[in-house]
């Protein structure tokens, strides 16, 4: 770990180092490859320049322990300072282990968050825009943004479906555990005998794809206009400003009708298509290296149960970590921290175990 911590100091001087150059701010595709080289290796040099001064000071502290000679009172804070350092050196070479980890290179990605209600009828549609709501007063408390690409509402205020994207830093690396089944228990609305269902939506979460990593070829696309429809609003029906695009080759449709400008919801519609076709490749490689699953609190796989809604108990449940929280009011109006950092520690968890046993 040790040599690979060195290789690290040295990159990071040699990259600081660059940015002196007189030639870099011509070269601005360069100096943001720098930049962002920094950022990400700046947390590793500082943890690691902190572990080599523990290190120093518990030797400083050893060598005078060794020597002897020292006054008891003296030889008691020497000894205290040396015991010290060897906790703290251990507490720092298991953050350093941590910082060493691979990072998700989607991590810092803006997100397209994809919504369908499932098994329940009205009810799943109904839940739908709970998960909506809850994801959209999430992201609003981070400072992000959030913006419908497409939905297709019912008169009840639900969604059969409902895709949006959400653009903020590290947006992907908090709301990827999210992918999956969520199940709800609850007394629904439409309910007059006070009977608890059973209720279930999808969630689909996939970092936002840019042009390079993905090359679409324009004749591979089929692209339709039609009228907007959906539950009301004066625009709906009025000109033929939402867009269809096939991905002929994969079968891949999307569509996308939030926008007035037809210009507006292609673009659109080409982010979510990208997006998609990027996560149909990363799934098809994942699971082409069956032992990376190991290293994963969930598999991201739509058809896992990750969590259940219990309204009646006041509970939520995330079953991926035997995670039970009584407060669902503060979850469902976006307070998801508690369950997100607990998700983020215990993928931490398994992905060192992996690379310990590696």
């Amino acid at each position: 770990m040790l040599d690979k911590l060195k290789e690290v100091e040295v990159k990071y001087e040699k990259l600081n180092e660059r940015l002196c150059e007189g030639d870099i701010s011509s070269n601005i595709e360069e100096y943001k490859k720098i930049m962002q080289e920094l950022k990400s290796i700046t947390p590793v040099v500082e943890k690691y320049r902190e572990y080599k001064k523990i290190e120093s000071d518990m030797n400083e502290a050893k060598e005078l322990l060794d020597a002897g000679g020292l006054d008891p009172d003296f030889k008691e804070m020497v000894k205290t300072e040396f015991e010290d350092s060897v906790k703290n050196l251990e507490v720092c070479g298991e953050e350093l282990k941590i910082l060493l980890l691979p990072k998700d290179p989607n991590d810092n990605k803006n997100v397209i968050v994809e919504i369908r209600g499932g098994a329940g009828g009205e009810e799943a549609s109904l839940f739908a825009g709970v998960l909506y709501r809850m994801y959209s007063m999430y992201a609003e408390s981070k400072g992000w943004k959030s913006e419908i690409v497409s939905s297709n509402p019912t008169e009840l205020g639900g969604f059969k479906e409902v895709s949006f994207m959400i653009e903020g830093e590290g947006a992907y690396s908090r709301l990827k555990f999210e992918s999956g089944v969520h199940r709800v228990q609850r007394v629904p609305e439409t309910e007059s005998q006070g009977r608890i269902q059973t209720s279930t939506a999808t969630v689909a979460v996939l970092p936002e794809a840019e042009d390079v990593d993905i090359d679409i070829n324009p004749t591979d696309l089929q692209i339709d206009t039609f009228r907007s429809s959906g539950a009301g609003g004066q625009h709906i029906n009025k000109t033929e400003s939402a867009i269809r695009i096939t991905h002929i080759p994969t079968g891949v449709v999307v569509e996308c009708q939030d926008e007035r400008s037809q210009y507006k919801n292609k673009d659109k519609a080409m982010k979510v298509l990208r997006s998609r076709l990027l996560e149909a490749e990363r799934e098809k490689q994942q699971s082409a290296i069956a032992g990376e699953r190991k290293a994963q609190v969930g598999t991201g796989d739509r058809s896992e149960r990750i969590r259940t809604y219990n309204f009646p108990q006041g509970r939520v449940s995330d079953h991926r970590i035997n995670l039970t929280l009584y407060k669902i009011e503060s979850i469902v109006n976006g307070d998801l921290d508690e369950i997100i950092d607990a998700l983020v520690t215990a993928d931490t968890a398994e992905k060192l175990k992996a690379d310990t046993e590696q």
